[in-house]
């Protein structure tokens, strides 16, 4: 891989063939999941950041030490199912208790997260109406190697991937990006750190969906 082309690659191509590089995208929130389109150069520019420090940063990833993706679809379909799907239905409705928890012992709190369960609540169930369609019919379409009409239903999911990216962005803003205040008890330090965890799953699992398994039927020679 040569270093020089990273700020001429799209984030959404770095973050598919460099393991560790969604790390460093979320670090610096790059959008690389469903904004991924524009290069890194474009992307270091609307956020104020050196490409420079950036290729660094990519540069220095121990690749060695990253846990690959499978490769073959099936696996890759059943890591996904594993390590986002069953993990989103279960962290998600102990993230919205300890969300009405929060929200009622420190509704006076003026960084109190006002809104925030009704909007986990809201996200659970959009992603698991999302996550039922691609277990029922594209994922299993996906196994058997494709069907005609497998474009319809992932532009679906790709539509849907934008809108669970944009509450993302809703609730980190309603968490100041996961960072509790100074005088926050232990649930609001457990919530903020759960809710940290699910932005990071939520874009990863996007991630794989957009740019390594819907690609095999969408990208060029598919």
């Amino acid at each position: 891989m040569e270093l020089l082309t990273y700020s001429g690659r799209t984030l959404a191509d770095i973050a598919a063939h460099l393991p560790g590089a969604t790390g460093v995208f979320r670090a610096h929130k790059l959008d690389f999941c469903c904004g991924g389109g524009i290069s890194l150069k474009e992307a270091a520019a609307k956020r104020g950041l050196a490409v420079e420090e950036l290729e660094g940063e990519l540069r220095a990833l121990d690749t060695a030490s990253v846990a690959t993706v499978p490769a073959n679809t099936a696996d890759l379909i059943d890591h996904i199912l594993t390590c986002y799907h069953a993990v989103h239905r279960v962290e998600l409705p102990e993230l919205i208790r300890l969300a009405r928890r929060v929200e009622a012992v420190h509704r006076s709190h003026p960084e109190a997260p006002a809104g925030l369960a009704d909007l986990l609540a809201e996200t659970l169930q959009e992603l698991d109406t999302h996550m039922q369609k691609e277990e029922m019919m594209l994922f299993p379409m996906m196994k058997q190697g494709g069907h005609p009409m497998i474009m319809h239903p992932i532009a679906v999911m790709q539509d849907e991937h934008e809108e669970h990216a944009d509450r993302l962005r809703l609730i980190e803003a309603l968490t100041n990006g996961g960072i509790v205040p100074e005088d926050a008890c232990l649930t609001w330090q457990a919530l903020y750190a759960g809710t940290r965890k699910l932005v990071g799953d939520v874009m990863e699992h996007i991630h794989l969906e957009n740019n390594l398994l819907f690609p095999r039927w969408t990208g060029p020679g598919a």
